[in-house]
């Protein structure tokens, strides 16, 4: 084996590590963005409870404006960590030569 080969197998390995973790951290991101979408949908959901109770201390609109703003700030999260894992991910080098 030459070295311009060994060069060439140790480039695509090391390409292929970064591509599958830039993958593990769009998961990861996902999985993210479920969680909190869950803590957001279940705290909008408590709110809607305390409006159908009469809301007697008028939190509930405070509950659903600051889940909504967590659930958008989530969105905002997940899009910057799926547009660096995929810029990572395409401009390593596939090769060194």
């Amino acid at each position: 084996m030459t070295s311009a080969e060994i060069r060439l197998a140790a480039a695509g390995r090391a390409y292929q590590s970064v591509t599958q973790s830039a993958a593990i951290a769009i998961q990861d991101g996902t999985d993210y963005l479920r969680n909190v979408s869950t803590i957001s949908t279940t705290s909008i959901g408590v709110a809607m409870a305390l409006l159908v109770a009469g809301d007697p201390k008028g939190n509930a609109s405070k509950i659903i404006q600051a889940a909504q703003g967590i659930a958008t700030a989530a969105v905002q999260q997940f899009t910057q960590i799926s547009t660096a894992a995929v810029q990572v991910a395409t401009t390593f080098p596939e090769s060194f030569g």
